[in-house]
């Protein structure tokens, strides 16, 4: 054990005012050690999405505080936010999200470009593509490749920003369950290799079962938090 990466302390994020405020979090405390490997469980709208993009510092909470190693986010100023980003936090955005008009290389090299990483030849785009099993698909769009590809080329270029947090939306949620079954096996042995801690939000109790721990998470509130067997 490293140590923890990121914390929540008392979060609450809340919108609207007076009657209408509507809490999407509400009182989450949570840490996240390295390298850790945490399931974020619960049905559409009970805060999982929320909860990851407060942990990865794009959504400020209304109370309480977020930590990155131990220091509030809150006094970081946008550059240093940005690098944080660019450098220590990678997501896989449900559907993978991918630049719709740059090939499959281009969208790896690209967030290699943003997060201006220290070239490291094992980790160049080609590599982390073939890493991911997609060596002979570099010249594809993403309109090109099937949803399990799509979603391996997100991992790749997550990777490519030598992520310590790598925060994953429902990383299965729009694939079949073979090509889920495919990614999430992928997903554990890329974090074997890299020793990244891993926050995966899911629906799916048999995803989570597959990490070391499952928060399961209800109204933005956390019911329970418990080792996976």
């Amino acid at each position: 054990m490293k140590g923890a990466l990121a914390a929540c302390r008392g979060v609450v994020v809340a919108y609207g005012e007076g009657e209408a405020t509507v809490r999407a979090l509400d009182g989450i405390d949570l840490t996240i050690d390295e390298p850790d490997s945490v399931a974020l469980l619960g049905r559409s709208g009970s805060g999982k999405t929320t909860l990851l993009h407060v942990l990865g510092g794009l959504v400020e909470p209304t109370g309480g505080t977020v930590e990155w190693q131990g220091r509030p986010l809150a006094t970081l100023d946008a550059a240093a936010r940005g690098a944080l980003r660019a450098h220590g936090i990678a997501y896989v955005f449900q559907g993978g999200n991918l630049l719709p008009h740059f090939t499959a290389f281009e969208n790896v090299a690209f967030a290699a470009h943003v997060s201006a990483a220290d070239a490291d030849p094992a980790l160049a785009p080609a590599a982390l593509l073939a890493l991911v099993g997609l060596a002979a698909k570099l010249d594809h769009l993403p309109a090109e490749l099937s949803g399990g590809e799509a979603q391996r080329v997100a991992i790749a270029r997550a990777l490519a920003q030598r992520p310590q947090l790598l925060l994953c939306d429902e990383p299965t949620g729009h694939l079949d369950s073979d090509t889920g079954e495919r990614v999430l096996e992928l997903l554990e042995a890329l974090q074997r290799e890299f020793g990244f801690a891993l926050v995966v939000a899911t629906h799916d109790a048999d995803v989570a079962a597959r990490l070391g721990r499952a928060v399961q998470l209800h109204d933005g509130r956390v019911l329970a938090a418990e080792v996976a067997a």
